[in-house]
């Protein structure tokens, strides 16, 4: 590679848009951990910030309080996810009005997961909304809210098939979904041709790519096999052996990252979304690399 495909490569953050993804804290030691890394990221200026809402929506309060404090105490955009899980429909009407007032216009949509986690069969609630697409259109009746949605560049696990996917992502669209983020994937041909079927599927909206870190590709290998995300060879033979040596790991994670918003930068990607697990080091890394970086003040360079 010469100089100037390394200078061209460096500067994509002039062309791309990022997004955060954090999840309510629970205890003063995680609180601690989150706000650090709100902290750290909050110069690079993402167009929002999601805060997670727990399996069976176990973490109301504790996202609402987040939420809060992020709109109070910072100058980001948060977006509150929002989930139909073991909830009438007037206790997700009520949480959505509740985060209206708080002044919240962004939300994520998503069906949820019941609170046994990823893998457990799911249920709707008899009174409840039924899946992600009414969500969706609850969140329109109360208000002209940016509304995210899910997308699956592997197909959800629990889809038979492909066109079923699509034919509920094309529901939540025109129910009122703004874009869709994916679940995190490794592989960018899948999600490059997720994209396609989902264009032929006449399907507009924004299809962001969920960015995943890897902190520990132990653990996300453990949670890619129970969400259906492929996990590759290559992917695993570059961690292999380094379990117990957490700096090489943290640089070998930052390079694959780097080089995964690269090559999805050259197709044409322009916003990403990153799961950053409330730890800054790894996210404000790439976004550095890829030119994204907080502005320099007139009395910080003097400085």
């Amino acid at each position: 590679m010469n100089q100037y495909q390394l200078s061209r490569r460096s500067n994509i953050g002039e062309r791309v848009k990022v997004s955060f993804e954090f999840f309510p804290p629970k205890n003063d030691d995680m609180e601690a951990r989150l706000w650090d890394t709100i902290k750290r990221l909050e110069p690079l200026n993402p167009q929002f910030v999601s805060v997670t809402y727990g399996a069976g929506g176990t973490t109301r309060e504790r996202t609402a309080r987040t939420v809060r404090r992020i709109l109070e105490e910072s100058t980001l955009t948060p977006a509150a996810h929002m989930t139909c899980v073991d909830a009438s429909r007037d206790e997700v009407d009520q949480v959505i009005s509740e985060f209206a007032a708080m002044g919240v216009k962004r939300f994520v949509a998503l069906r949820g997961d019941p609170k046994e986690g990823v893998g457990a069969a799911y249920q709707p609630h008899p009174g409840g909304y039924a899946n992600g697409a009414e969500l969706v259109g609850a969140l329109k009746g109360q208000g002209d809210f940016d509304i995210s949605v899910s997308a699956y560049p592997e197909k959800h696990p629990e889809s038979p098939d492909f066109a079923t996917d699509f034919d509920m992502l094309k529901r939540k669209v025109d129910n009122g979904a703004t874009r869709a983020i994916t679940q995190f994937f490794f592989d960018n041909d899948l999600y490059e041709r997720y994209v396609e079927r989902a264009r032929k599927a006449g399907i507009y909206i924004p299809i962001v790519p969920g960015i995943l870190p890897i902190h520990s590709f132990t653990q996300v290998a453990n949670f890619a096999s129970r969400c259906g995300a492929h996990v590759p060879a290559w992917l695993a033979e570059r961690f292999d052996g380094l379990d117990k040596d957490p700096q090489t790991h943290a640089l070998i994670a930052s390079a694959v990252a780097v080089e995964q918003v690269h090559d999805l930068v050259e197709r044409g990607v322009g916003d990403f979304h990153f799961y950053t697990m409330n730890r800054a080091d790894l996210v404000f890394a790439v976004c550095h690399m890829i030119g994204i970086r907080s502005p320099v003040t007139p009395s910080s360079a003097a400085a």
